[in-house]
């Protein structure tokens, strides 16, 4: 008897924990998607990226498409049409300067990376002196990055992943010694590896019929980029209710087992 009654008491105490891990559960579940829906309109942390969105009238040239919210400021968007933001030299390769086609394509890319505030369901942490976040496998659609690998294919480079395999000297990027500068064609090969690899890996190539961001666009009608960014939202909101659907079901038998050993 007094067996019967020890295990019955270790049995509601299992119980006891198992529901309050379930309302914990819950809880938590209902915090992280207040929180999600703030990253539809959210800065990641980097030097140059304001704490919160909002409207920019000086916006510059290839960042225009963000003025009305924006995460970079106007005197950060001239410095992007600079050439060397961050120290960066696109012309790395000896007696190779970039095509002003292929140029324009990598400063959308870099307006993108400045002034949209809609990336933040793909922001991972990093410990980097020009950021603390950065964006991880952002869709891009095919046909941007389609066009973005057009303008360059005939430009030179000496490496697929500009963000690792550069050797830093005095704060710009060169070209290490065993490296080989040859044409983004025979580097890349296609627009789909140049654009998932050159910025190791921040953007993935998406077919237009999915949900995919675009580089550039008619900020007067809009900002496509809110859409994706709150798709993404969904479908993580959608995998953690299915995460919690089997507790749930648990519920009532746990409810009705701790009444019978009562």
């Amino acid at each position: 008897m007094l067996c019967r009654n020890q295990n019955a008491s270790e049995m509601r105490h299992v119980i006891f924990v198992l529901l309050f891990l379930g309302l914990f559960h819950s809880i938590s579940s209902q915090i992280s998607v207040k929180d999600k829906r703030q990253l539809v309109n959210s800065c990641i942390d980097g030097n140059n990226h304001k704490q919160e969105p909002g409207p920019e009238d000086s916006l510059h040239q290839q960042c225009l498409p963000w003025r009305n919210n924006s995460c970079c400021t106007g005197n950060t968007t001239i410095h992007a049409h600079g050439g060397k933001m961050y120290g960066f030299n696109y012309n790395h390769c000896p007696n190779r300067k970039m095509s002003n086609k292929c140029l324009e394509h990598f400063v959308q890319d870099l307006c993108f990376y400045e002034c949209s505030p809609n990336v933040g369901p793909w922001v991972q942490a990093v410990n980097m002196k020009m950021r603390r976040e950065r964006f991880l496998d952002v869709p891009l659609c095919a046909t941007d990055c389609d066009d973005w690998f057009h303008a360059c294919k005939d430009d030179y480079t000496c490496t697929d992943n500009w963000t690792l395999n550069f050797k830093w000297i005095n704060g710009t990027n060169h070209c290490r010694p065993e490296s080989e500068c040859r044409t983004f064609s025979d580097i890349f090969q296609n627009s789909s590896n140049f654009c998932e690899r050159v910025w190791d890996h921040s953007w993935k190539y998406t077919s237009n019929s999915e949900p995919c961001m675009r580089i550039w666009f008619d900020g007067n009608q809009g900002n496509p980029n809110e859409n994706v960014a709150r798709w993404k939202i969904q479908q993580s909101n959608r995998a953690e209710s299915f995460s919690v659907m089997p507790f749930s079901f648990m519920l009532p038998a746990l409810i009705i087992t701790s009444k019978l050993l009562v």
